[in-house]
């Protein structure tokens, strides 16, 4: 049975990522970013080249899946509540509502996740990659939530130092 899980950048160190993915046997993963470069010396290993090398060193095949990336729109309307809330784009815990509903319609309800679902390793897991640590603060989780409310998919949120959370 094909697993999800949801994985972030913020807080980990390469090494903690690469880690936490062998520990769950990750088989694939999926970047659903838009721009796959993340600010800051200390996450200079997620952008996409290094990271792309990384993973290719562990074993764990990449894949960009754009058509899941929040519109630099989206992505706006997310910062600017996230300034009205004077909250850090590193501590977000949750997402705006809007851009909930918004991302829904007009990203995910445009996408055929069956088949992105089909195209993932059979009897495995794949992770959904964002730069977000927890998932509830990301678009990987109205990912997760979709495909597990439409297919059934079991889905693990792996974050810095825990095993999983559910």
């Amino acid at each position: 049975m094909r697993t999800i899980a949801t994985i972030g950048i913020y807080q980990s160190s390469l090494d903690d990522f690469l880690d936490t993915l062998r520990r769950h046997r990750a088989a694939m993963m999926v970047d659903v970013r838009q721009r796959r470069g993340v600010r800051g010396r200390e996450y200079a290993w997620a952008n996409s080249l290094r990271l792309q090398a990384a993973l290719a060193q562990a074993g764990i095949p990449y894949r960009h899946v754009r058509e899941l990336a929040p519109t630099t729109e989206l992505r706006q309307l997310q910062y600017r509540e996230d300034d009205r809330l004077r909250v850090g784009r590193r501590s977000r815990v949750e997402l705006a509502e809007e851009y909930r509903r918004r991302y829904l319609h007009e990203v995910l309800d445009q996408v055929d996740l069956g088949a992105i679902l089909e195209s993932l390793p059979e009897d495995a897991m794949s992770a959904l990659l964002c730069v977000e640590r927890d998932a509830r603060a990301c678009h990987r989780s109205l990912i997760a939530a979709r495909l597990q409310a439409q297919y059934g998919v079991p889905i693990l949120n792996l974050g810095p130092g825990s095993r999983h959370q559910r």
